[in-house]
């Protein structure tokens, strides 16, 4: 099924053309028709199945129809993404989709000074790209009114909520007067999505291009069963031996992504970084250079590589199993796109085994698991009997987590308290 076969402007045909789109992706033929009907959406369909044209190309279609513009100082469609990243990427793509229209389409999300946001605003947007915690403050300073919004968009909604955005988007909801078209795309599904759902949308199509909260047939998943302290060490092993090209690195902590970087690069292995200290600009060229084939491995961690768009990704590694399960369908959903073989390797210590189970059951398919040579846990009581051996370990300065710690390390101690509560209170 081919874009022309839709309907769609010649205008807006020819610059997908361009973009090298040629058939539908099986959530573009179930979402397209229904969204030019004017129906409400709920779609759950992987990463890399081409949801962003799902989604933009019936509001870019409705906007061309109309004729109309936006009014200055407000935004006709509006699509929240969870994440910086995200929006740049999918206010990128449309943006590609509208090159030989008069459509506007700006982006608005943290990092950037507000003044040059609200330039654009003023003047009246389109399509209004935005993460849900910047678009709050430009809505109470008054620069852009969503009052007469025509579309609305959640794509990630499950990660929207996962990073505690409920509050925000239930505030901006507020702030729409008319009835909008609403669409909410999602690679998992939770208890509180759907109650989101049930909330805001009308008389939804349900939409799935796979089963719920599943991963793509062609990835290959494997666990390595090791001792957190000698992951980096297997991570390199592995690159090395089997001459991995391309391999992006899922961490949970900056200070991890860090660590490991600092010690790829002492093993020869070209590294880079992508984690919320980073600026923007160093992100860009960071995944540039990964893209590039200029560094071998790009370590990132979830919020700050939501967004990522890297074709033919042959191997994603949870050096670190996610907190949440459903991170794991996110994490490994950038392997295995568009038929492609992807492979996700976790490697896993015996305090999260229970993260895998969970994994499992989510996926609903056993995860392969395979012990490197050299590489088996040890038992836990003997190594850490042996550890206490070495002075450098007995007199570490590491992080602590109990009541009686030093003073500077009370606000990191706090911080993953609530960390962790709140991690309990998601599950719950």
């Amino acid at each position: 099924m081919s874009f022309s076969s839709q309907g769609f402007a010649p205008e807006l045909v020819k610059a997908l053309t361009e973009c090298g789109y040629e058939k539908l992706t099986p959530i573009q033929q179930k979402a397209i028709p229904m969204a030019r009907k004017g129906h409400d959406i709920f779609a759950t369909a992987q990463t890399g199945t081409g949801k962003t044209a799902a989604f933009s190309l019936p509001v870019i279609q409705h906007l061309l129809n109309s004729g109309k513009k936006a009014s200055r100082g407000t935004a006709r469609g509006l699509i929240l993404a969870p994440t910086r990243e995200l929006a740049a990427q999918i206010a990128q793509n449309i943006k590609d989709y509208v090159k030989y229209t008069e459509l506007s389409v700006s982006a608005v999300y943290g990092g950037n000074k507000m003044s040059s946001q609200v330039r654009q605003l003023e003047l009246g947007v389109d399509i209004l790209v935005a993460t849900p915690g910047r678009l709050e403050e430009h809505l109470e300073a008054g620069n852009v009114s969503i009052a007469n919004l025509e579309f609305l968009v959640f794509d990630e909604a499950d990660r929207i909520l996962d990073m505690g955005f409920i509050n925000a988007v239930r505030k901006i909801m507020l702030d729409v007067e008319t009835s909008p078209q609403i669409m909410m795309f999602s690679a998992t599904t939770s208890t509180q999505l759907n109650q989101l759902s049930v909330d805001i949308l009308r008389k939804p199509k349900r939409i799935s291009v796979e089963r719920e909260n599943s991963t793509a047939a062609t990835v290959g998943h494997v666990v390595y069963p090791v001792d957190q302290e000698r992951k980096t060490e297997l991570l390199s092993e592995l690159i090395g031996r089997k001459n991995w090209r391309q391999v992006l690195v899922f961490v949970n902590y900056k200070e991890t992504a860090n660590d490991v970087v600092k010690e790829l690069k002492l093993d020869g292995i070209k590294a880079v970084l992508c984690h919320g200290d980073k600026a923007q600009s160093a992100r860009r060229r960071a995944l540039d250079d990964f893209k590039e084939g200029k560094a071998r491995v790009m370590v990132a961690t979830d919020v700050a590589a939501r967004g990522l768009d890297i074709e033919d990704l042959p191997h994603v590694i949870n050096y670190d199993m996610p907190f949440l399960a459903e991170d794991y369908v996110h994490r490994i959903g950038r392997t295995g796109r568009a038929g492609k073989q992807g492979h996700a390797v976790s490697f896993v210590n015996r305090e999260e085994e229970l993260t895998v189970v969970q994994v499992e059951k989510l996926i609903q398919q056993r995860i392969r698991r395979v012990e490197q040579p050299g590489y088996e846990p040890k038992k836990r009581d003997a190594y850490i009997e042996k550890l206490n051996t070495k002075s450098a370990y007995k007199n570490r300065q590491g992080r602590k987590n109990n009541a009686n710690e030093e003073p500077q390390d009370q606000a990191s101690a706090e911080r993953r308290l609530t960390m962790m509560k709140r991690i309990k209170n998601r599950r719950k």
